[in-house]
C-alpha cells in the first residue's frame, strides 16, 4: 500500500470526504482495493472495431450475432472434439437467431425434451467460456432478471463435481418440464452475445446508402459498452436533426438517389409530400434523365414510381445547389468561393465556366432558377425546404438517434494507445501539419479536431446567440478541410449538370499521400500522445481494393483501414463485404466478411458469413486490464481509496459507522 504524508491528505480533503460517503470505514474501502487490484490482474476485454456500415443493418446485426465468427470459433474450442462441423454450425445458428431456429427446431424434431436437455448444456458450457474473463459481478450485470440466479448458478458450478451432479442436472430438468426452455435459450444466446464483445468501435459512417441506418441506431443505443467516432454522413444527419438547410437538402437527394424512401418516411416520418407536389408541378413534362435513382435488384419499383422519384431528385438538388450556393456567401470565411457554381452558367447557351474553362451541361431545364439571381430559392421552394426542415427538427425518433451520437461519439478518440478517426487530417504536402481558420481563429492537428468537436455540440446544443451555427455541419460534411471528407471538393454540382467527366474528378487531400508513410504515421501517432512504436491509426472512409491485392495493412502496421464494403454498393469495388478488427488480449485480428445473405438462408440454410481471420500483431504477454484506459482509471481509484484508508489510520478523517 502507498504511504501518503499528512500534506498529502490534507490537499485532498475535499475529494477524501466525497469519496468517506460511499466508503465509509476501513474495512468497506480496503475491500474495494482488493476487488479492484483483482480485476485489473484479468485478461483484457476485446474490443471490436467496424466502419463505414451505411444503413447495411441485416450485415451489421449478423456481424454483431456472431461478433465475427468468435462466436463459432468458441463453440469449437468448447465442443469441437464432441461435435461435428454440422451441430457446431446449429449451435452456433441457435446462438445467432435463437427465436427463429426455435420455430424450426421445433417442427422438425422428434423428442425435443431430450433435444432442449443436450443444447441447454451446451448453451451453459458456451456461456461459461465467455464469462471466463470476468468478474461474477460483471457477469451478473449481464445476465437477464427473469433467469440471473439460475444462469449463475449454472456458470459457475461444476456439472461433474460429485456433491452438486444431481443438482447441476434438475435445473436444466425442471427448465425443461416448466416449458421455460424458450425463453432460457433466448436469453442465454443474448448473454453469449454480450460478453463476446466487451466494447464497440464504430469508426464512423452508420448512415447512408442502405435502407436500415435507422435500425443500426435502435442497435446500437440497446449496446452496453460502444464509441462512435463520427463520418461525413453521420455528421450529415445530425446537420440535418440540428436544422441546416443544405444538411437537410443533401440527406434527401442521397436517399432519392439510391430510391432509400424507408428510412425517411418510415424510420423517422419526414413528410415527403409537399416535395413531391413540387417536383409534379415543376417538372411535369421533363423526364429528368440525370436523375433517375439506383434501384436495389430486390425492390420493385414501377415506371410511375420512377418517374416521381427521378422528378423529386431532381427538384431536391437544385434546392441543395442554391442552398449552398447561399451558404458559400454568408460564410466568407469557409474560403470555397471556387464552389459557386450556379452564376457561372449560361442559361441560354446551356454551358459553364469553371476554372476559367467552359463546358456543356447534360441538363438545361431549369425552371425554378432566375438567372439574374440564380441562388435563390422560389417561393415553392422556400415553402417546401422549411416543411421538411419541421419535419427533421420535430422528428423524435431522429432527435433521439442524434443526441445518442453526440453522447457516444466524437471526432476522434484515443483509446488503449489507439488513435480512432473516420477520414484524415489536413495536413500540408511536404508532411506538417495544416494550420486552418475556423471562426476567424487558426488550429492545426489536434487542436484543430478538439475544436470542431466542440462546434458540433455547440451548434446541436446552443442558444443561438453562438457565433457557430449548425452549418458547421454543412462544413465537416464537405469542405477541404474536414477531417470526415478528405477530398479537395466534392463534386456533386458536376456529376450530376456536366457532360465533362474530368470535371467530376474529386481529389484526395495531401494526408492520403503522406499517412501510407510509417515515419508520418508514427508522427501523427506522437501529436495525439500515442506510443508511435505500437500504437495504430484505426481509419475507414475508403474502401480498400482486396479483390485487386490491397491490404488493410499499411504504414508497416502504423495505419489500418478498415473499410471493406458493408455497404453493397461497394463490394464490387473491395471483392468483401467487410472487415471488423479484433483487439483481444492476443493481440490484434483482422476478419474480413464475405457477403451475407440472408437471415432466412442463415437459419434455415446455415449460411454463416464466413470470416477470414489474418493476426495483425501477436503479444507475447498476454495483456491484462492493467494494460488498458481501464487499468488506468481502476489504478487512481486504488490510488485514492489507499489515500482514504490511510487517512482513516492516522486520525485524519473519521470513519463514517
Amino acid at each position: 500500500m502507498n504511504r501518503f504524508t499528512s500534506k498529502q491528505i490534507q490537499d485532498n480533503r475535499n475529494y477524501l470526504e466525497l469519496l468517506s460517503q460511499k466508503f465509509p470505514c476501513i474495512g468497506i474501502a480496503a475491500s474495494e482495493v482488493i476487488n479492484l487490484k483483482a480485476i485489473m490482474n484479468l485478461p483484457k476485454g476485446t474490443e471490436h472495431f467496424l466502419t463505414d456500415i451505411h444503413g447495411e443493418h441485416e450485415a451489421f446485426n449478423h456481424v454483431m450475432r456472431n461478433a465475427s465468427g468468435v462466436v463459432k470459433r468458441k463453440i469449437t474450442d468448447v465442443l469441437g472434439k464432441t461435435l461435428s462441423e454440422s451441430d457446431i454450425q446449429e449451435l452456433a445458428t441457435l446462438i445467432y437467431y435463437p427465436e427463429e431456429k426455435l420455430q424450426q427446431v421445433k417442427s422438425l424434431e422428434k423428442n425435443l425434451g431430450d433435444w432442449y436437455k443436450i443444447t441447454i448444456y451446451r448453451l451453459v458450457q458456451v456461456c461459461r467460456d465467455a464469462s471466463s474473463k470476468y468478474t461474477r459481478s460483471k457477469v451478473r450485470k449481464a445476465l437477464p432478471p427473469s433467469f440471473a440466479y439460475i444462469m449463475e448458478e449454472l456458470l459457475h458450478e461444476n456439472e461433474n463435481r460429485f456433491n452438486k451432479k444431481d443438482y447441476y442436472n434438475e435445473i436444466i430438468n425442471a427448465i425443461v418440464s416448466l416449458e421455460q426452455a424458450d425463453e432460457f435459450i433466448i436469453e442465454i444466446s443474448s448473454v453469449i452475445q454480450r460478453l463476446t464483445i466487451d466494447h464497440l468501435h464504430i469508426i464512423g459512417d452508420i448512415y447512408d446508402r442502405g435502407s436500415g441506418s435507422h435500425i443500426i441506431m435502435d442497435t446500437l443505443m440497446e449496446h452496453h459498452s460502444l464509441d462512435i467516432q463520427w463520418g461525413n454522413h453521420d455528421i450529415l444527419w445530425m446537420g440535418a436533426a440540428a436544422g441546416d438547410l443544405s444538411c437537410i437538402a443533401n440527406v434527401i437527394r442521397i436517399c432519392l438517389r439510391y430510391s432509400n424512401m424507408d428510412i425517411l418516411e418510415d424510420g423517422y416520418g419526414i413528410n415527403l409530400l409537399p416535395l413531391a407536389t413540387l417536383a409534379l408541378e415543376m417538372y411535369s413534362d421533363d423526364p429528368c434523365k440525370n436523375f433517375i435513382p439506383k434501384v436495389n435488384s430486390t425492390e420493385v419499383f414501377t415506371d410511375s414510381d420512377i418517374q416521381l422519384l427521378s422528378k423529386m431528385h431532381k427538384a431536391i438538388s437544385i434546392i441543395q445547389f442554391k442552398l449552398e450556393h447561399q451558404l458559400i456567401l454568408s460564410h466568407p470565411e469557409f474560403e470555397i468561393e471556387d464552389r459557386l457554381l450556379l452564376d457561372k452558367i449560361d442559361y441560354e447557351a446551356s454551358i459553364i465556366k469553371i476554372n476559367g474553362a467552359q463546358y456543356k451541361l447534360s441538363d438545361s431545364n431549369f425552371p425554378t432558377i432566375d438567372p439574374k439571381e440564380s441562388w435563390k430559392l422560389s417561393l415553392d421552394e422556400e415553402r417546401v425546404i422549411q416543411k421538411l426542415r419541421s419535419s427533421f427538427t420535430l422528428s423524435e425518433r431522429l432527435q433521439k438517434h442524434v443526441r445518442f451520437l453526440l453522447s457516444k461519439g466524437s471526432i476522434y478518440l484515443n483509446y488503449n494507445g489507439n488513435l480512432l478517426f473516420h477520414a484524415s487530417l489536413p495536413m500540408n504536402k511536404e508532411g506538417s501539419f495544416k494550420e486552418v481558420k475556423i471562426n476567424n481563429k487558426y488550429y492545426k492537428s489536434r487542436e484543430f479536431l478538439d475544436k470542431l468537436d466542440q462546434y458540433v455540440r455547440e451548434a446541436y446544443f446552443g442558444d443561438g446567440q453562438s457565433n457557430i451555427g449548425p452549418e458547421i455541419f454543412w462544413y465537416l460534411w464537405c469542405h477541404k478541410d474536414s477531417p470526415l471528407f478528405g477530398k479537395n471538393k466534392m463534386a456533386t454540382f458536376e456529376r450530376y449538370l456536366v457532360v465533362d467527366k474530368s470535371t467530376h474528378k474529386e481529389v484526395y487531400t495531401p494526408y492520403y499521400n503522406l499517412i501510407y508513410d510509417e515515419k508520418i504515421a508514427k508522427k501523427v501517432l506522437m501529436e495525439f500522445g500515442l506510443d508511435p512504436d505500437h500504437g495504430h491509426i484505426i481509419n475507414g472512409h475508403v474502401p480498400v481494393k482486396s479483390k485487386d491485392g490491397e491490404s488493410p495493412i499499411k504504414a508497416n502496421g502504423r495505419l489500418l483501414v478498415i473499410d471493406g464494403g458493408f455497404a453493397r454498393a461497394y463490394q464490387k469495388t473491395t471483392g468483401i463485404a467487410g472487415y471488423t478488427l479484433i483487439y483481444n488480449s492476443y493481440g490484434l485480428q483482422l476478419a474480413s466478411h464475405e457477403p451475407f445473405e440472408s437471415v432466412e438462408k442463415a437459419v434455415n440454410d446455415g449460411k454463416d458469413i464466413r470470416s477470414t481471420i489474418r493476426v495483425i500483431e501477436k503479444v507475447l504477454d498476454r495483456k491484462k486490464v492493467a494494460d488498458t484506459d481501464v487499468g488506468l482509471s481502476l489504478s487512481k481509484r486504488i490510488y485514492y481509496l489507499e489515500m482514504l484508508i490511510s487517512a482513516y489510520r492516522s486520525g485524519s478523517l473519521k470513519e463514517r459507522l
